[in-house]
């Protein structure tokens, strides 16, 4: 019997019979290592962080280059930790989905420990503020996605439970990064160390965002020393970074293929607030982290481990080419013509010839001449990956319903940056674009909430979803008539679109791919064969 945790993997020929990779370093060294020393702490114990940085600290602890693991704290769901990585002993399982349709078996131990930043626990606050006093602390790293770095509303006041901490100070804070914000405090009365604070969420800019997060803080709490130490990048530095790696929900099919090998305690929990857990994470074999290299206290070896480290500069344009032109715009329009067709999986939609047309229009032909290439990555080269490789992988267990979420905030950085630079450039015409305005018709056809067979479907969660719906109401299948100059109002959102579109060209462009993919049932199809032919 197989199971993950320190006394089963006391039996190693099993596990390895069973094709399982397993550490190749003593755990029990790293553990007490990491206590008296501690480098590395990790903030959201979520699946992307235990397939791809936990992995790769792995690699250097099997290659003797590190002899201290990661600290793995969760702030918003502690259930994560109790339920989820202490039963399993702080190991966990990644499963690596091959293109070739092979699969590799990891068992990854480099967590030395899992904590919950929780205030109201004295006991694992007052542990987490004595990592952070440690002076051999050398950087945080967080996955928290976009929303944990909210510190004000749309109206740019600040939320209340942000507010609740500026007044009460840093002894007891309530909200995540305030709780993040008061352990740095603790380094800062200890002593003043240095280290990084690293957010790794797939977000532009998101050490700019994290910064001034943490500036909040340091500004409320009116403590001058406190804010000129965060201030200071010689002392507290705030990388940038872009991460690329497709890490889904754990897949059933992946959870039987592990049964079958007799791996017992598997059953997946979900927690009061709605965490889906499992000791698995499956996840693509591609992945991608390029880091501006500014760590003022040092830092693990992670080129060995596949990391990129650069400059600032360098990694905003790998991100920008990613983003705006070789991934998230081909995801983002298969997620939405994958909604209308019917479809469930991202791969199922790479065999479908009009949709690839589409995407490969959208990515060599129409981005790719004005992305910038920045150098430590080739752009055609990451998008023939995605074309060749990660999309079409028929065991990444990813859904176009997914993709889909959020779009609203995705459209004018995926598609807007690339129209805005047909724009700019006079030898460019913005009307030679074709693929880009049939995703943004797509999308707002998507928002009808219609499939191509005229059946109702569930749009996936959207901050803007009320908003849109209300001014596309009235638009009805098979009545073109009915669009009017609904969209007149739209396309002339710069937040939505990136630019005014009105006058572009673009504008109508869009209304008459609008208009024909409302035709009737199956003129989604047929537009999309007649405009990718």
């Amino acid at each position: 019997m197989l199971a993950l945790n320190k006394k089963s993997l006391e039996n190693r020929q099993e596990w390895l019979e069973k094709g399982y990779r397993l550490p190749a370093f003593d755990r029990a060294k790293m553990i007490d290592a990491t206590a008296k020393a501690p480098v590395w702490v990790h903030f959201g114990a979520g699946n992307i962080f235990r397939a791809f940085h936990c992995a790769a600290m792995q690699k250097l602890l099997d290659a003797g280059k590190a002899d201290t693991g990661i600290i793995a704290v969760e702030g918003f769901d502690y259930e994560i930790v109790e339920k989820g990585y202490r039963p399993n002993d702080n190991y966990t399982l990644l499963v690596t989905l091959k293109s070739d349709g092979s699969v590799e078996k990891t068992v990854v131990g480099s967590i030395a420990e899992s904590c919950m930043l929780d205030a109201d626990n004295a006991a694992e606050f007052d542990h987490l503020k004595a990592v952070f006093a440690n002076p051999s602390l050398q950087m945080a790293t967080f996955t928290i996605t976009e929303k944990g770095y909210v510190v004000r509303d749309g109206n740019g006041q600040i939320v209340p439970a942000v507010a609740a901490d500026l007044a009460a100070g840093p002894e007891k804070p309530r909200s995540y990064l305030g709780k993040v914000a008061s352990l740095l405090y603790a380094r800062y009365q200890a002593g003043g160390f240095p280290m990084a604070m690293i957010s790794t969420d797939n977000c532009s800019h998101n050490g700019e965002k994290l910064y001034a997060a943490i500036r909040v803080f340091a500004e409320g709490w009116k403590d001058k020393g406190f804010l000129d130490y965060i201030s200071d990048p010689g002392r507290v530095s705030f990388p940038w970074t872009m991460i690329d790696k497709i890490t889904p929900r754990p897949d059933a099919s992946v959870e039987a293929l592990l049964r079958a090998d007799g791996l017992q305690g598997l059953d997946p929990v979900i927690t009061s607030r709605h965490t889906y857990i499992a000791p698995f994470v499956n996840a693509e074999e591609s992945e991608y982290l390029v880091i501006e290299d500014a760590f003022p206290n040092g830092r693990p070896p992670l080129e060995a481990a596949g990391f990129y480290f650069t400059d600032r500069d360098t990694v905003n344009n790998v991100e920008r080419m990613k983003v705006t032109t070789c991934l998230n715009p081909l995801h983002t329009a298969l997620a939405v013509y994958g909604c209308l067709l019917g479809y469930t999986r991202i791969s199922d939609e790479m065999k479908d010839p009009d949709l690839v047309s589409l995407i490969r229009r959208i990515g060599y032909t129409e981005g790719l001449p004005v992305v910038v290439n920045p150098g430590i990555l080739d752009p055609k080269e990451f998008i023939d990956t995605v074309v060749s490789i990660r999309l079409p992988n028929p065991f990444m267990p990813d859904t176009p319903q997914r993709i889909a979420c959020d779009t609203s905030q995705k459209v004018p950085i995926r598609f807007g940056e690339t129209i805005k630079s047909y724009l700019a450039d006079p030898a460019r015409d913005v009307r030679s674009l074709k693929a880009i305005p049939l995703a943004i018709a797509g999308w707002l056809r998507y928002l009808l909430g219609v499939d191509d067979e005229g059946k109702p479907f569930e749009l996936s969660p959207d901050p803007l979803l009320p908003r849109l719906q209300e001014a596309l109401s009235g638009i009805e299948l098979g009545k073109p008539e009915t669009v009017g100059t609904k969209l007149d109002a739209l396309l002339a959102d710069p937040v939505l679109f990136g630019s005014n579109l009105t006058g572009t060209g673009l504008d109508d462009i869009i209304k008459a791919d609008f208009a024909s993919l409302i035709a009737g049932p199956g003129a989604v199809r047929n537009t999309l064969h007649r405009e990718m032919a």
